[in-house]
């Protein structure tokens, strides 16, 4: 009961890797220790922001804060998602043609 409403929080390090070229743009983090991230848990990395020109691609080592949802909170991240989804469809039952 005692993680309800509360969150655990734990420093751990990361990889980051990051590419900024024609065949990709993309940043991926890799946290140390094999951490499962689940529904509305939060990952913070530590340090400055990555800027890399176009053309080249970085991998470097940070440090980053995991804070793991409340039972309370992974329930109500798991509900919202599963109601965005239902935006995405849009159905009709209309008699009359698509001009």
């Amino acid at each position: 009961m005692t993680r309800l409403f509360t969150r655990e929080s734990w420093e751990t390090g990361c990889t980051i890797a990051v590419e900024h070229t024609a065949e990709a743009l993309h940043a991926h983090v890799e946290l140390d220790g094999d951490v499962a991230i689940g529904p509305g848990d939060q990952v913070r990395v530590h340090g400055a922001p990555v800027r890399i020109p176009f053309g080249e691609s970085i991998t470097l080592r940070r440090r980053a804060t995991v804070s793991r949802a409340g039972l309370v909170s992974q329930w109500w991240t798991k509900l919202r998602a599963a109601l965005d989804l239902t935006e995405l469809y849009e159905i009709t039952f209309s008699s009359e043609k698509v001009r």
